[in-house]
């Protein structure tokens, strides 16, 4: 499980996270959600141990992320940040396979060969497999990265943004695999995003902050509600159903 208790984060006077307490359900997708600077990017990176906590701990399976060995913990869990991209001169088939680093130490085995084809199989990029990231439009970017989190075969998985760039199609596409990774393969995936409605039809569990603060959190069924939605990104937000999913409306 992964957990915090009275995590805070600031920079000199100003606190971007604030006293956030929270256990996330295991073998779920739990979806970060919150206006711009709320804090949802600073509590991913400091569970990742990316960036320091200012005050309070992030556990991993009930250990403070500070006290794990660095090779443990990246094999346990995978982090896709927003600025982790790299566009060096690298092959789509070579930097999935950063993600056995972990596992293989840099001498890729049998196993790690099977993982990297499954990866790219998974996201549907094999044919751009030996095509060079900086070739890539951002989209396709963005695919191999995910790829690279997924070969990775962490029991947690951390996305930040992970649609930025993709299209519908890719997007869609996206979410149904890591609901296919927490449901088959037990995955626990913490995700960060801004499109709402992708929250209400894919993720088991939400945790929305604002001004660094937790200020809901529940099951979707929980917190997709017109009340909740409004005061978290200060706007009018309309639910409609739909084959038994909320839809936010939120355009007038």
């Amino acid at each position: 499980m992964i957990s915090t208790e009275s995590l805070s984060k600031k920079y000199g006077d100003k606190f971007v996270l604030r006293e956030v307490s929270a256990s996330l359900p295991e073998n779920k997708i739990t979806a970060f959600i919150g206006c711009n600077g709320a804090g949802k990017s600073t509590m991913l990176n400091i569970i990742s141990r990316l960036i320091p906590a200012s005050e309070g701990c992030a556990f991993v399976d009930g250990k403070k992320v500070s006290e794990w060995d660095s090779r443990k913990l990246a094999q346990n869990l995978a982090i896709l940040g927003q600025n982790s991209h790299n566009s060096a001169r690298i092959s789509v088939e070579d930097l999935v396979a950063f993600g056995r680093f972990p596992h293989s130490g840099g001498s890729l085995a049998e196993r790690d060969f099977e993982m990297v084809e499954r990866a790219l199989k998974m996201t549907g990029i094999e044919d751009l497999r030996g095509r060079f990231i900086d070739e890539l439009s951002g989209g396709q970017r963005q695919m191999a990265h995910i790829a690279m989190s997924i070969a990775q075969d962490t029991k947690y998985i951390l996305l930040d943004e992970p649609l930025n760039n993709l299209d519908m199609s890719r997007s869609v596409k996206i979410m149904k695999l890591l609901r296919k990774l927490a449901r088959e393969e037990s995955k626990t995936i913490l995700i960060v995003i801004h499109d709402i409605n992708f929250v209400s039809f894919y993720a088991d569990y939400i945790v929305a902050l604002k001004d660094g603060r937790v200020k809901y959190e529940g099951s979707s069924e929980a917190v997709m509600k017109s009340e909740i939605l409004s005061d978290i990104y200060g706007m009018r937000i309309e639910i409609e159903e739909y084959k038994g999913k909320k839809i936010c409306v939120y355009y007038q």
